[in-house]
């Protein structure tokens, strides 16, 4: 008797092995690769059980990845001074401290992008819902948000076409020369401490003017109008005519004032549908005070 028997072949299937990263990205498409790597670094990834803090580690692609979501804290009762508020848009008055947005998905602290978010519907799927323009942390005044796309989209170009009028109001240290001047001077990143600015020939235009309002002869209260809008742009142009804004823990002394002495007094622009408004935050009672 003639028995048939069939071939068995046997294959092993050799993993890939990738980027955790990549790996990654490519299971949560909705994050990107600079958050996903954040995540990683902040270690709320796991490989095969262990904590993985290394987005460069190569893993397999049938591996066991599990990625935890920190929980954001929760700022619904947060709020900030409305100055205004239309069908377009929203205007408050930031107080020192809070940042106008987000710097990553590890920040979970209260923004005026959190604040917008409740009343905005342009960037809502972003960090930046509402945002058009921005303040630094430590500077206190005027900020404005879009509360529709279309909105943004005029803000913007008159932001980009410098045609939205500035004015600040900040005490420095010392007494400038002059009473009333401008400064024109480029500015550009700095290379040593990338997170800070300086005079750079090479750098961007940047157009600031000033003019004396008081003086005790050691600090001086001044208005400030950036024709520019440089980052850090005013901070900078007041160190480089030797008066530092006081308060300024980068660019003067820490030491000369409770906060950075810069408030945002007010916002001048052309509102959709309708004509030039001007916006204004009354200037901190202490800048008046520190003057006297």
């Amino acid at each position: 008797m003639r028995h048939k028997f069939r071939d068995t072949y046997l294959f092993q299937v050799e993993p890939t092995f990738v980027r955790l990263d990549k790996e990654l990205a490519a299971r949560y498409p909705d994050l990107s690769r600079s958050t996903i790597q954040k995540y990683i670094k902040a270690g709320y990834v796991q490989v095969a059980g262990e904590t993985v803090t290394k987005a460069s580690t190569d893993v397999s692609d049938m591996a066991t990845i599990a990625l935890t979501l920190p929980e954001k804290q929760d700022t619904s009762g947060d709020t900030l001074p409305i100055l205004y508020i239309d069908d377009n848009v929203i205007v408050v008055n930031k107080p020192a401290g809070v940042l106008t947005h987000s710097k990553g998905v590890m920040n979970d602290e209260f923004t005026v992008a959190d604040f917008f978010r409740r009343y905005t519907t342009f960037g809502i799927t972003t960090n930046r819902p509402g945002i058009v323009h921005r303040l630094d942390r430590d500077t206190s005044g005027v900020i404005i948000g879009a509360r529709t796309d279309e909105a943004a989209a005029l803000l913007k170009k008159q932001f980009a076409d410098r045609t939205v009028k500035k004015h600040y109001t900040a005490v420095v240290d010392g007494v400038p020369k002059l009473e009333k001047a401008i400064i024109d001077v480029p500015i550009a990143r700095n290379p040593s401490a990338p997170s800070t600015f300086r005079v750079d020939p090479k750098g961007k235009p940047a157009l600031t003017s000033y003019e004396v309002m008081s003086s005790n002869g050691k600090q001086t209260l001044v208005e400030l109008r950036p024709k520019t809008g440089r980052t850090h742009q005013l901070r900078v142009h007041m160190q480089y005519i030797h008066t530092p804004i006081a308060g300024d823990r980068v660019y003067g002394s820490a030491q000369s004032a409770p906060r950075l002495c810069l408030h945002a007094h007010s916002l001048e622009l052309t509102l959709p549908g309708s004509h030039r408004h001007t916006f204004t935050a009354p200037v901190p009672s202490l800048f008046e005070e520190m003057v006297q």
